[in-house]
């Protein structure tokens, strides 16, 4: 599967209540549910009006259409091609394995 980063503009996102935040986390477990394996929520990073999830999925379609069935925007969808941390230091070349 795919790696995606999207970015959702929502004013105040960073301010979201826990009981909101669930409330948000439980419709997109629903709508993944829904949709099967082939696209996957790994986590989200909140931000002062804009939330940046990161998805695994088999097509930006996918992402497309669990933004739309969830009712939650979709700004902007970028599909990962290479992960770097700290470790990419260490060696010169970029293993196969950083790249997604």
């Amino acid at each position: 599967m795919n790696r995606f980063i999207i970015e959702r503009e929502l004013p105040g996102a960073g301010s979201l209540s826990a009981d909101e935040l669930q409330a948000i986390s439980q419709k997109s477990c629903q709508v993944l549910a829904e949709l099967g394996t082939d696209v996957q929520w790994q986590h989200s990073y909140l931000t002062t009006d804009k939330i940046y999830c990161v998805y695994l999925a088999a097509s930006e379609d996918l992402v497309r259409e669990h933004a739309r069935r969830g009712g939650f925007p979709a700004n902007t969808i970028s599909q990962v091609s290479v992960i770097i941390d700290p470790t990419t230091a260490e060696d010169r070349r970029l293993s196969q394995a950083a790249r997604t």
